[in-house]
């Protein structure tokens, strides 16, 4: 095969151009007093896929035209030269082994948020400095220093914090976990919570459609959380994390080399919360009482000689909430009105394969191999209310990168094959179902390597219960002066709307569960299907000779439909397809600057202007603020030299605005809330410092200025009666919280 490919690229040139051809020789500088030619060294123009390679005397002939002003030379364990070519005059050439270089040492401390005024796409990484910054115990907690992403709570029970992008909630957006689809279907509302924040080493955040290449799902944004590696990763790692919300983690990473390919690590993560709050006197907990064990062993295979790299995960995590009245035994009153409680018993087991190869003799020529098995079983009930949900799913994905005449026209494509088994049984009902779903995209990028690139996707998709559909995406980026960038981006997405997995705590509330079929085949109900478009422009500046940088970016998300979750009506939470409009605009305004030397701030506003068609009327999306504000600061003290121990100080403040409250209007009229909340400010701040490059300690405070939400709970004096409900949470419960912890590490 691999003489057949080479054989037609180099059959091309000569059927194209003219016959005019170069000839040279490419030596071991090591040898150069007997001249000894280099066996098998690459030879090619830049930008082309004109090649040759040299004889076992070192000699090669490569097709020539005048266009042709630069020839690459390459051979492993060599360094890549790159020569001016002016002629047809023979060039005798010595390669360097690498071995012999000089060494270069280059420190450049990385931003904790990267900006790319490079990348089509408006994506930016959150690296490890960024995630260390607030503690996270989780992915979903990950976020509280990004003003980007906005971390809501679901309920008044379980603390569960969801994320929503650009004013749509998470099962808009699509989480992956290296690129492999991870948080969908049953763990879409707890599935954040169960990625220890250790074990994350980035996350790429992308606005907008994003691309074909992982799936049809993405509507709002895609999020990938990159996991640290075996080899890159600590050779021992330890954190452990202690509240005074009596939340007690322990997080531990093994890693080893077992050869010069293959690595290893062992990641454990424990959680325990056994002590009983509450501070309002509500007698319900403030904060479940939990137990998560979760497990990964992780395998890194890497030959860059050959160009393979893999990764193989195993993983079993086993997570169990109760929550409830504050008196609530599960083995004496579950199933009984003695007391109302909720159990939440989770397990989940999973396991990835990716390979990757790159063509070594054409290096910009790769393919790719994703494989993936997850199992999740949820096993719940909440008061007199039974849900258990099963879904085993599998996730294919094959695809190949290549260039098109030269290295500015790329493409990527490929196919994929997903199956998702779901046992979901409400109360009585059944509502399991299989769906499997075959695709293949072509996306194709441009790169004029200046001022100018854009990527275009398809992807053909057919589904057994979605049916057979096209997904398009554009994304473009025009730099037209320096440190300035616009980019646009247009696309559609959809996917089928888990209405009970998506919507859990609906179940901690007395609300009748309304499902107006219409005959569709996922729930009686259509899928949902939108249009985002968007626009955003990003410039750095230098002020006062230090540097920043400010984004404005606007997007608009519209559903041709919806399955909309109407809880207007305090007694019933309806679902039903959306009749008439639903829109999402966001508008951000976002300034980074560095003030001095390890002194950063962020500022950023954000508004949003959400409306949806109910079948009571047009009305603004509840618990959803028009308005944000947000600022981070950060420094850090000068590391000394020997032992590089420093400070590091965060100062996080949100301004939350006023936000629509469900109707209540109906509800006696001491279980009735105002049409609107307060607005309300929160503020986090951590001290930590490094002893070290071995050991840190670190301390903070969350909701400093103890803000809580009063009456978080609907007629929690009778939570078996017609009025009890959890669902209607707009701001912190528990109040001010503090923790502490540490860190070791081993290299």
């Amino acid at each position: 095969m691999k003489k057949y490919i080479v054989g037609i690229l180099m059959l091309l040139p000569f059927l194209s151009f003219s016959q005019q051809e170069l000839k040279g020789m490419i030596m071991d500088k090591t040898n150069p007093k007997d001249n000894l030619g280099v066996f098998g060294a690459n030879v090619y123009w830049l930008n082309t896929t004109v090649g040759a390679t040299t004889d076992e005397k070192g000699w090669f002939k490569i097709p020539y035209k005048s266009s042709y002003k630069k020839l690459v030379v390459s051979f492993i364990g060599y360094k890549t030269d790159t020569i001016n070519i002016t002629s047809l005059k023979p060039i005798h050439h010595f390669i360097t082994d690498q071995s012999t270089l000089d060494e270069v040492s280059v420190s450049v401390k990385k931003k904790a948020t990267q900006k790319s005024f490079l990348q089509t796409t408006n994506v930016f990484t959150v690296n490890s400095d960024e995630l260390l910054k607030a503690a996270c115990c989780n992915l979903a907690e990950s976020f509280e220093t990004n003003p980007s992403i906005d971390v809501n709570f679901s309920d008044a029970l379980t603390g569960t914090k969801q994320i929503q992008m650009l004013g749509l909630k998470s099962p808009y957006l699509l989480i992956s976990q290296e690129n492999i689809p991870s948080i969908r279907g049953a763990a879409q509302v707890f599935g954040l919570t169960f990625t220890p924040g250790t074990w994350v080493e980035s996350i790429q955040i992308t606005k907008g459609a994003g691309s074909v290449i992982n799936g049809f799902e993405s509507i709002s944004g895609q999020i990938n959380a990159e996991l640290v590696k075996p080899l890159t990763d600590n050779k021992l790692f330890v954190n452990a994390y202690g509240s005074l919300g009596g939340r007690l983690e322990l997080n531990t990473h093994f890693n080893q080399k077992v050869s010069n390919k293959w690595s290893t690590g062992l990641y454990v993560h424990g959680n325990y919360r056994g002590e009983k709050f509450d501070r309002n006197n509500d007698n319900f907990l403030d904060n479940p009482l939990a137990e998560q064990i979760n497990i990964m062993n992780r395998w890194q295979y890497i030959d860059a000689e050959k160009g393979w790299v893999s990764f193989i995960n195993f993983r079993y995590m086993d997570d169990a909430k109760q929550t409830g009245e504050i008196d609530f035994n599960p083995l004496t009153d579950k199933g009984t009105t003695n007391a109302w409680g909720s159990e939440i018993k989770t397990k989940r087991f999973d396991t990835s394969l990716k390979l990757g190869y790159v063509f070594p003799e054409l290096p910009f020529q790769s393919f790719g191999f994703q494989l993936a098995y997850s199992n999740h079983k949820q096993d719940s009930y909440f008061g007199l209310r039974d849900y258990n949900i099963k879904h085993q799913s599998v996730y294919s994905n094959l695809l190949f990168n290549s260039i098109i005449g030269d290295t500015r026209n790329k493409f990527t494509t490929g196919i994929n094959f997903t199956y998702d088994v779901y046992d979901e049984l409400v109360n009585i009902t059944d509502y399991s179902r299989k769906e499997n779903s075959f695709g293949g995209f072509f996306e194709y990028a441009f790169d004029n390597l200046d001022d100018f690139s854009f990527t275009a996707g398809l992807r053909l998709d057919t589904h057994n219960l979605l049916g057979t559909f096209v997904t398009p995406r554009f994304h473009m980026r025009y730099a037209p002066w320096e440190k300035g960038v616009f980019r646009a981006s247009i696309g559609q997405g959809r996917k089928a709307a888990n209405i009970f997995a998506e919507n859990q705590q609906l179940f901690a509330s007395s609300r009748q569960i309304d499902v107006q079929s219409t005959g569709g085949k996922i729930y009686g109900l259509d899928p949902e299907v939108a249009w985002n478009y968007g626009v955003s422009y990003l410039q750095g500046f230098n002020l006062f000779d230090k540097k920043g940088d400010i984004t404005l970016d606007f997007y608009r998300t519209d559903f041709q439909n919806q399955v909309v979750v109407d809880w207007e009506n305090p007694q019933e939470i309806a679902f039903y397809n959306l009749e008439g409009e639903s829109y999402a605009n966001s508008f951000q305004a976002e300034v980074n600057y560095n003030i001095a030397k390890y002194f950063n701030m962020r500022l950023a506003y954000k508004y949003y202007d959400i409306e949806t068609d109910y079948q009571s009327g047009k009305a603004i999306k509840p618990l959803t603020p028009n308005h944000r504000f947000f600022a981070n600061v950060s420094y850090e003290t000068i590391k000394d030299e020997e032992i590089e121990g420093h400070w590091k100080f965060d100062l996080t403040y949100n301004l939350i605005g006023e936000q629509r409250l469900p109707n209540t209007s109906t509800n006696p009229i001491q279980y009735q809330l105002s049409e609107y909340s307060n607005s309300y400010s929160l503020l986090n701040a951590q001290v930590t410092k490094v002893f070290s490059n071995k050991f840190e300690v670190y301390v903070g405070g969350e909701n400093l200025t103890n803000y809580k939400q009063e009456n978080p709970i609907l007629a929690n004096d009778d939570p078996f009666g017609a009025n009890f409900d959890t669902t209607i949470v707009y701001a912190p419960i528990f109040g001010q919280m503090f923790y502490g912890g540490l860190r070791f590490k081993i290299n």
